[in-house]
């Protein structure tokens, strides 16, 4: 498996391993992850990775460079070519069952998405270096798919919890720091996925490739809720502003297009504070219709976003 060290990554590796699966890690660094054999290297290199899957059934790839912005290269010597490299040493390897981890921003063209189905990837019209590359890769790996080597691609939609380092840190620092408005009215419908039910949703389609393979499938908790509530949710729960203020979203897409350009030449430190991507994340719709991802994969999700939202006020001690 590729990415443990991430959220979902550790908690796929938890998925996984209550299912009786041996796994076996393949990251940069160490995992932190007590009981499972690791293999270190990048996906750029092929010598680590025909290591890493010598004598494996099965591959979840979950790695990739997760970005608002940054050199071109670089997404796709992760996304795209270590994608590549990783399906080839599979095959080589003999191994049986791909699960490409993907995201609904392969199939994203910045108009509200209502109740649609996993859509066909379009890296000619993603929004930004990395669905794009996203994209690319997903295409490889369901290009891949054979009798021999049977791939499932799984896009979970923003996928948060407890020890989130990116969507829930980023959310409250960014409320404790009075930069976290509303675009537009607040009110547009999104899904998320609550971390456990991400991994047990991954566990899934690696248990159901035989059957499902060459396949797409989002996943989310099914709950949608107006994106002022779920950020206003993820607020309260760790004792941040709830965000009161609006921006109007035309004014945060056209702001977001300059800060791009602007990233292009001169890049921060640190995520740009708006790209259009986002703008249009935070002001359009973007829920799933899931009767077949559960059907197919046979999966529900166990915990409800309430629930999440209770258990993430828990781990800020509240």
């Amino acid at each position: 498996m590729t990415g443990a060290s991430g959220l979902l990554g550790r908690a796929t590796v938890g998925a996984l391993r209550r299912d009786g699966h041996q796994v076996r890690t393949f990251q940069r660094g160490p995992s932190g992850i007590d009981g499972v054999d690791e293999v270190r290297g990048a996906l750029p290199d092929r010598a680590p990775i025909a290591r890493a899957v010598d004598g494996m059934d099965a591959v979840v790839h979950l790695a990739a460079k997760v970005s608002l912005a940054g050199d071109p290269r670089d997404f796709m010597a992760v996304n795209v070519a270590g994608t590549r490299n990783l399906l080839e040493a599979a095959r080589e390897a003999g191994v049986h069952r791909f699960v490409q981890v993907s995201s609904p921003s392969v199939a994203h063209t910045g108009a509200s998405i209502v109740g649609r189905d996993a859509e066909r990837a379009d890296p000619a019209h993603a929004r930004g270096e990395y669905a794009r590359t996203k994209a690319l890769g997903e295409e490889l790996a369901l290009a891949a798919d054979s009798r021999d080597l049977r791939v499932v691609a799984v896009r979970p939609h923003l996928v948060w919890g407890p020890g989130d380092t990116q969507l829930v840190a980023r959310i409250v620092a960014r409320a404790r720091a009075g930069r976290l408005p509303l675009l537009g009215s607040g009110a547009a419908l999104i899904d998320s996925t609550y971390i456990d039910n991400a991994a047990s949703a991954l566990a899934a389609a690696l248990a159901r490739a035989d059957d499902v393979h060459g396949r797409a499938y989002v996943v989310t908790n099914g709950e949608p809720r107006p994106v002022a509530e779920l950020l206003g949710g993820i607020c309260a729960a760790a004792g941040a502003p709830v965000p009161s203020w609006r921006v109007p979203a035309a004014l945060a897409r056209t702001a977001g297009t300059v800060v791009e350009a602007v990233w292009r030449a001169r890049p921060g430190a640190d995520e740009p504070p708006m790209t259009r991507f986002l703008a249009e994340q935070l002001s359009t719709a973007h829920w799933f219709d899931q009767r077949r991802t559960r059907t197919e994969l046979r999966w529900t999700p166990e915990v409800p976003l309430d629930e999440g939202l209770r258990r993430l006020a828990a781990s800020f001690g509240r």
